[in-house]
């Protein structure tokens, strides 16, 4: 019965939910992006699209069987097959992915044709750790941590939280350029529609448009060794005043040459 009361409660109360994965959730996270709300638009749809397929399947099963069974029709039919009823139930998978395919073309446009960059930031994936820098001011860079279970502060999520947040304004485009320095990581931030793989030796690109302040959380998503888990994405997003106080601070805070370059042994804990 718990169960039952935990999931109504995470369904009808999502969208007030923070932007991090829950206990029991079975939505997407709110959308906090144009990306992300295209996203789960084409989501909800394929639901809808999928939940009528298995409605109609099964209401064809349930009539076969009861139509057809050896006790209503003790003497099997003697035809082998229908061109009306072939043709019928090719047309209609043809139609349907075609409805589904427009949208899906349409959100990868949206996706790939990247607006005018506003704010740089260049992603670096290590083994275990996210390197930030912001070429567009004075190239600031820092590395991003998990925070230890043993220093988390109250309200800190264990497993999410880093010691230096990724900063971004609000409703600005801002352009990611990921890439890795070892293996093949992969930044993720789930809320703003964002996984983009961090490949050794090449740059990614993709954008984001945020619309809501707030924190949003992230993991790499790509197996990277064994300290994968531990590699979280905060990326908190402010005003553009907040975010120009930010960077004053930043400028003094981190050297703008701060690329880690200790050597890290696989299978360390670092």
């Amino acid at each position: 019965m718990r169960i039952i009361i935990a999931l109504l409660i995470v369904t009808f109360s999502v969208s007030v939910l923070a932007s991090e994965p829950l206990p029991w959730q079975m939505l997407l996270q709110p959308a906090a992006s144009p990306i992300m709300e295209e996203l789960n638009w084409l989501h909800n749809f394929l639901l809808a699209v999928c939940a009528f397929i298995v409605f109609v399947v099964l209401a064809l099963l349930v009539y076969v069987c009861i139509k057809f069974n050896a006790k209503a029709n003790p003497i099997p039919a003697t035809f082998s097959h229908n061109v009306l009823i072939e043709v019928i139930w090719t047309v209609i998978p043809v139609i349907i992915l075609i409805a589904i395919a427009i949208p899906s073309f349409r959100i990868l446009r949206m996706e790939n044709e990247m607006p005018p960059a506003e704010v740089t930031i260049k992603v670096v994936g290590y083994q275990w750790y996210w390197n930030y820098s912001y070429p567009d001011h004075d190239n600031i860079g820092f590395d991003s941590y998990v925070i230890a279970d043993d220093k988390l502060k109250p309200g800190q999520r264990r497993l999410l939280e880093v010691d230096n947040r990724l900063v971004i304004p609000e409703n600005t485009i801002v352009k990611f350029l990921i890439t890795a320095a070892d293996v093949i990581h992969s930044f993720a931030v789930p809320a703003l529609g964002i996984k983009t793989d961090a490949v050794p030796g090449r740059v990614n690109e993709t954008w984001t448009k945020v619309t809501k302040k707030g924190v949003y959380y992230g993991q790499c998503s790509e197996l990277c060794g064994v300290n994968h888990g531990f590699m979280p994405i905060a990326l908190e997003v402010v005003s553009k005043d907040e975010f120009d106080r930010w960077l004053i601070q930043a400028k003094s805070k981190f050297s703008s040459n701060n690329i880690n370059t200790k050597i890290k042994i696989a299978g360390s804990t670092n």
